[in-house]
């Protein structure tokens, strides 16, 4: 799922492209994608975009006559530009939008559509697409310790909750953690001041190094290459690989269709968390540390 780091480097090519400029048609075929009926899509054509703005992990586009055009990428979606006209398939092109500048499509890979497309009035109607999370840019330390602290979750659920922050998914909340040498299962509540202080500033600093990565990475060109598994991370996605910083093996909690990437000697003072699913079959034969479960692995 594009997080804050893509979203950005998103706009600021999208900024170049289509601010300043007049939205003459758009070509909506994926059958689950707009999810408003009022206004209809065409009393955006003809006007032009004058503002783009981030609301969390979406991107919204300001029209003349103060509506907003905002996309929701979920997992598989994407955003593509083109000098050239193109068509939408309904199947992988869900989306395409003529500007008098060039095409904005929009793609969804796999067979669960999940990306969304709104059309709403004003500041109200984009106020009620914002799920409220925080900037953490913005945010100073008692503010983010405040929204932390709000309520007792776990770090990893805390930190990729919309309503507490704004933008952080399950790729860049592993790679936050990591940096922070916290456990992604530490109950919010029972934090340290000293350990919040060292979230907020890895929060803070992986965020903008990430940032600057991509943008650099994208140049003047419109950001393609948008995915959740990078070689340079050094927890996410690289279960079973050697963590970058002590040489461990990466490890992993699996639930539902995510996992959780984390260092058991950095992070949980080599103690192995409990993947529930093999947990709740080996109950107390679970291995406690890694070096446990590397015996266990050569028997």
């Amino acid at each position: 799922m594009p997080e804050l780091p893509d979203i950005v480097v998103y706009m600021e090519a999208l900024e170049k492209r289509v601010l300043g400029h007049v939205l003459e048609r758009a070509d909506v075929r994926g059958p689950s994608l707009l999810r408003t009926a009022t206004p209809p899509m065409e009393s955006s054509f003809g006007h032009k975009v004058t503002e783009l703005r981030r609301v969390g992990k979406r991107v919204a586009f300001h029209f003349d006559n103060d509506l907003w055009l905002v996309f929701h990428l979920m997992i598989a979606g994407r955003l593509h530009w083109s000098q050239q006209r193109k068509t939408a398939d309904g199947r992988r092109t869900l989306a395409a939008f003529d500007f008098d500048s060039g095409t904005l499509t929009l793609t969804e890979a796999g067979t669960r559509k999940r990306a969304s497309l709104h059309l709403v009035q004003g500041e109200a109607g984009l106020t009620a697409l914002d799920p409220g999370g925080i900037d953490v840019f913005s945010a100073s330390l008692e503010q983010f310790s405040a929204t932390l602290t709000e309520t007792n979750h776990t770090l990893k659920r805390a930190l990729t909750d919309p309503r507490l922050f704004s933008g952080i998914g399950n790729a860049y909340s592993d790679e936050i953690l990591f940096h922070a040498q916290l456990s992604p299962v530490l109950l919010t509540q029972r934090m340290s001041q000293e350990q919040i202080q060292r979230l907020h500033e890895a929060t803070r600093s992986t965020l903008h190094a990430w940032t600057e990565r991509l943008r650099a990475e994208a140049g003047s060109k419109f950001p393609e290459k948008v995915t959740a598994f990078r070689k340079e991370m050094a927890v996410h996605g690289r279960y079973g690989m050697p963590c970058p910083q002590c040489g461990a093996k990466v490890q992993r909690i699996r639930y539902a269709s995510n996992e959780t990437n984390y260092c058991s000697h950095c992070q949980t003072a080599d103690k192995l968390l409990a993947d529930r699913s093999l947990s709740r079959l080996l109950r107390q034969d679970w291995p406690k540390s890694l070096e446990e479960l590397e015996e266990r692995r050569r028997a």
